[in-house]
């Protein structure tokens, strides 16, 4: 009799042993849940692109606009307020040239200024003729051999297109002459990054 109570008693401490999880087992890795179907699965945002992009502003037109008379031969013939945004890192100076390339003898330019202090952030407008700015930019000679801005004066009836361009250059110019062939081939090599804004003119 005392031999199957010291069994029974044994059997029912190895029971009481076992139910309390005294045992050493490993937990197994979460699964994460699967998706219910017909439910989108989330996904985190991707990051936003930087923005930065290099943009020339013409007075507060849109890109392909015509431009306004003042700024033409059919008014003051002023030059009008210029601004730029995203100008890429190691731009030293600006370049701009505005261009007529529906010109009956060729392309012909009609303003460029060079060593443009970039950190400025635009041009105002009504610029004199004069060789430098007040920022220290430097304008160069037009198709029609004067310097500063010559107003657009397309042949009666037609309508031309006037592209202002952009150069972010990677040194200041120094040129013995200061016209457009020299400018352009002060630009070879040296130009990090270009943008342009174009409007049209009917006379």
């Amino acid at each position: 009799m005392d031999n199957r109570w010291s069994i029974l008693s044994a059997v029912i401490l190895i029971l009481l042993f076992i139910s309390c999880g005294c045992t050493s087992i490993t937990p197994s890795p979460k699964v994460p849940a699967s998706p219910v179907q017909g439910q989108p699965v989330y996904q985190p945002a991707p990051s936003p692109a930087r923005s930065g992009s290099f943009t020339l502003n013409i007075d507060a037109l849109a890109s392909g606009l015509a431009l306004p008379d003042i700024y033409s031969c059919k008014g003051a013939g002023e030059s009008p307020p210029v601004s730029w945004d995203g100008i890429p890192a190691g731009t030293k100076s600006l370049v701009l040239i505005l261009e007529d390339p529906d010109a009956p003898a060729g392309t012909f330019t009609h303003w460029l200024v060079y060593n443009i202090p970039p950190k400025t952030g635009s041009i105002p407008g009504g610029q004199t003729p004069q060789k430098v700015l007040a920022d220290g930019a430097q304008q160069a000679d037009t198709s029609a051999g004067s310097r500063g801005y010559y107003p657009p004066c397309p042949p009666i009836g037609t309508t031309h297109r006037y592209i202002f361009r952009l150069y972010a250059v990677d040194m200041d110019i120094t040129q013995p002459t200061a016209d457009r062939e020299s400018i352009d081939w002060a630009l070879q090599g040296h130009t990090l990054a270009k943008t342009e804004f174009l409007t049209t003119f009917t006379r």
